[in-house]
């Protein structure tokens, strides 16, 4: 049974940073696996954040968290992290990590078959 656990999420203000986390079992992802952080607010769509090629390292970005969110994964601990900095309010959400086989570090929701809870991650101004 595949079975993702997201972790880290709380408060902090504007400028500050955070680092979510996503452990993994029931699923080796330092094969030809994405992993894909996505955020949500209610009422909202769900955005890709971020997404990695485990195998390869390749990744992908939203164009809103380029030069301040950094995904990466610990294949030793099957762990999946993204790094914040810089947050700001609008990056308040839901954030969830999710794994797949379709399409190279896609940021598309569709590509992904296992979701995990997700973790609140809260910037106040």
């Amino acid at each position: 049974q595949v079975k993702l656990v997201e972790s880290g999420g709380g408060s902090v203000e504007a400028g500050g940073s955070l680092r979510v986390s996503c452990e993994v079992s029931g699923y080796t992802i330092n094969h030809n696996v994405n992993m894909g952080w996505f955020r949500q607010l209610p009422g909202k769509e769900r955005e890709g954040v971020a997404a990695i090629r485990s195998s390869t390292g390749y990744t992908r970005y939203a164009d809103s968290v380029i030069g301040r969110f950094t995904i990466s994964v610990d294949s030793a601990k099957n762990t999946l992290y993204l790094q914040m900095d810089s947050l700001k309010p609008e990056d308040t959400a839901m954030y969830t990590c999710a794994a797949g086989v379709r399409s190279l570090a896609s940021l598309a929701g569709r590509d992904y078959s296992y979701w995990g809870q997700g973790t609140q991650v809260t910037v106040s101004s």
